[in-house]
């Protein structure tokens, strides 16, 4: 199975990159001449020997100019969040990546290189100083932040890129960065060798534009740019492992750049909108007569629509498109935009969250045409990494509950059934209908008052005192105003947890001392203001 990787961007220091000197001697002097002789045979040279002039070393050209005066190195410390304890403010962690210049002077680079951080510095070639930066704006779905520097004296003498196009297919490309961390600036050189959708790692949920190039990107090329004829044609940004392949790496491509500049454009970032749709490709010949369709090779099958999306009430399961926004859809899902053959959803990449795209489509062999609004459903987000948020939970009675998503899966490594099919089916089944939150109880803190139920662990609650928890809010409202006893149901065969309220009041303080507790819950992933961290500590 294929595993993609992102780059891992803390390095060690590389030794600089030395040109050989050239050996040749220095030519013998000659005697200065004086105006209006003529030159004369050197007194060094035999009689009627001319003087043959000695080559002077000429530097190699550099076909992409002096990019050493637009790259920056970029040193992250960020705090990466502890869903086990989430209460923990989290552990420290330190990487370098790399950015470059673009015109308002800002940096782009990517957003795996500064997610999660508290402290940014750049550096940029013969300037001793580090200079501290802040996130202007960052895209997890496509992995892309511009980072700005505040100090007026910092791009000065920086030359800002200009982007290309996409490259042919085997032309050549150079990555430039700081690999494995060094200080010096690195070139690594290679071909174009696939352009095509591939998963974005840093999300692992969202698919875009991405474009396979043979150079070697190592840990510290993150967010370099990948230049062609002095223009950058993408960011360097993810490969595999190399268990996996050798000498493979992705860049995002300048289509993708210059969308995530232009939704930023109006000082907000409102991420892809998806149409949240699955479709089968309609190659069968027999399958094709069956749904009407001519022998024109044209047209995908709607499989599903996401209730939750842009596309309910408009497409129905069962439907043929045919073309979008005037492209034709080939049977295998392909369309031509600007001369080139891309996924139909290509189109949709190239809009923004409240425009519309068009469909020919075949319902039930009649044709006709539908508009969809689009914007990006809130369930995706459920099946991706999220960054610069805190994490959800509440904890009673030393049971931690923890609404069910990727980065809670992983950090617990949960492999039990039931968990893996609502993750996995959370859209495609609509669980999000019945539990925009799936609420696990997925640790269990040991103290007197909860003996004995650990086989609860890692079961969803479903209700508690007979009534449907759906949201983490509803679960701590429900034990805030909880009777006597608590009654929690799980999904599933087995009894009810039960737990006793005023044992679990009286050992709150011993629960929260002994596993040093600073917060009982948070219900709100996005950071607290002043204002509301003075609030809770009144």
């Amino acid at each position: 199975m294929k595993r993609l990787v992102v780059i891992v961007y803390v390095g060690f220091l590389l030794a600089p990159f030395l040109h050989a000197q050239d050996s040749t001697p220095a030519p013998p002097p000659v005697e200065p001449q004086i105006p209006g002789q003529q030159p004369g045979p050197s007194r060094s040279s035999p009689p009627g020997q001319a003087v043959v002039p000695v080559p002077v070393p000429v530097a190699p050209p550099k076909p992409n100019g002096p990019v050493q005066k637009s790259l920056v190195r970029i040193t992250a410390t960020a705090v990466e969040p502890d869903y086990r304890a989430p209460w923990n403010a989290g552990g420290l962690q330190r990487g370098v990546g790399a950015g470059f210049v673009i015109s308002g002077n800002r940096i782009l680079t990517n957003a795996h290189v500064v997610a999660n951080s508290r402290y940014l510095t750049v550096e940029r070639d013969g300037d001793p100083n580090k200079y501290p930066a802040t996130v202007q704006f960052i895209a997890n779905d496509c992995d892309l932040a511009v980072i700005t520097v505040p100090a007026p004296d910092f791009v000065k003498n920086m030359i800002p890129l200009k982007f290309g196009g996409i490259p042919a297919l085997e032309s050549t490309v150079s990555a430039y960065g700081y690999p494995i961390g060094g200080e010096r600036m690195s070139v690594t050189t290679g071909i174009v060798s696939r352009v095509d959708f591939q998963l974005y790692s840093h999300s692992s949920i969202d698919q875009h534009l991405a474009i396979q190039i043979s150079a070697q990107i190592n840990p510290g090329n993150s967010g370099g740019p990948v230049m062609q004829d002095a223009k950058v044609v993408g960011v360097a940004f993810q490969g595999y492992s190399g268990d996996v392949a050798q000498g493979v790496a992705y860049m995002i491509p300048t289509p993708v750049i210059k969308r995530f500049l232009q939704d930023i454009s109006n000082g907000h970032y409102d991420e892809y909108p998806d149409l949240a749709i699955t479709y089968a490709k309609l190659q069968n010949p027999a399958q094709r007569r069956f749904l009407g369709l001519k022998d024109d090779d044209r047209g995908v099958l709607v499989s599903s629509v996401v209730a939750a999306g842009p596309s309910d009430g408009v497409l129905r399961q069962g439907d043929v498109l045919l073309a979008i926004d005037g492209h034709p859809i080939a049977s295998d899902a392909n369309v031509e935009v600007e001369g080139e053959r891309a996924q139909f959803e290509e189109v949709v990449e190239r809009k923004f969250k409240g425009d519309s795209v068009k469909f020919d489509i075949l319902r039930d062999k009649q044709p006709m045409t539908v508009t969809i609004k689009l914007y990006k459903p809130w369930p995706y987000s459920v099946q991706g990494h999220s960054y610069d948020v805190r994490p959800r939970y509440v904890l009673y009675g030393g049971l931690l509950f923890q609404p069910l998503n990727l980065d809670t899966l992983e950090a617990y490594r949960l492999s039990d059934l039931r968990l893996r099919h609502f993750f996995e089916y959370f859209i495609l089944d609509q669980i999000y209908l019945q539990h925009p939150d799936v609420i696990v109880l997925s640790n269990i803190l040991p103290d007197p008052i909860n003996t004995y139920l650990a086989p609860y662990r890692g079961g969803i609650v479903d209700e508690v005192n007979g009534k449907k928890i759906r949201t983490l809010g509803e679960l701590a409202d429900a034990f805030a105003q909880a009777p006597e006893r608590l009654v929690i149901r799980m999904i599933g065969d087995g009894p009810p947890l039960v737990l006793d309220r005023n044992k679990v009041e009286a050992a709150r303080e011993r629960i929260k001392t002994r596993y040093n507790v600073a917060k009982e819950q948070n219900l709100q992933e996005r950071p607290e203001s002043g204002a509301e961290r003075q609030a809770n500590k009144t």
